[in-house]
């Protein structure tokens, strides 16, 4: 796999999506949990969607319950908490794993183009962000404080 658009997952609804529907768009693809200190970066993630999406980008959330399981909702709980208390229309996809041996293969791709802090290749916690371009490279990793807000410049830039 040498792109993001090699990839496929499957939507909260089950639906199964190939990564190369969105080819040709920058994607903010973030691993995330609803019940994380992080989890109101959702409205963020929402407002940056929705600024930028005519212009090309696409949010993908990549529900986990791998950190003190954060997200130990359905797929149906997951879905109706995200609308109901974020507003959220960007994709959901099904619960992954992030981490280890079971590691969604979009992870372990994402991981090794973008590894973290000191070279670390495993997620942290909960709304770890990778930006990508149009050409389905990783451009940037972003730790789970980075505000969503905190990535215009950067999602501006791959936007051009």
């Amino acid at each position: 796999m040498t792109t993001a658009y090699d990839f496929d997952a499957k939507l909260l609804d089950g639906k199964p999506v190939q990564l190369q529907d969105f080819k040709g768009k920058a994607l903010l693809i973030v691993n995330t949990a609803s019940k994380c200190g992080f989890t109101p970066q959702y409205r963020g993630l929402e407002d940056i969607y929705k600024r930028f999406r005519d212009r090309g980008l696409v949010v993908l959330g990549f529900p986990c319950n791998q950190f003190s399981e954060q997200e130990p909702g359905t797929a149906d709980e997951i879905g109706a908490f995200c609308e109901k208390n974020y507003g959220v229309t960007f994709p959901i996809f099904d619960k992954i794993d992030v981490n280890g041996d079971a590691a969604h293969p979009l992870y372990k791709w994402l991981k090794d183009e973008a590894p973290g802090v000191l070279g670390s290749k495993g997620i942290k916690w909960n709304f770890t962000k990778f930006l990508v371009d149009r050409s389905g490279q990783v451009k940037s990793r972003y730790a789970p404080m980075t505000k969503p807000e905190d990535l215009v410049g950067d999602i501006e830039a791959v936007l051009r």
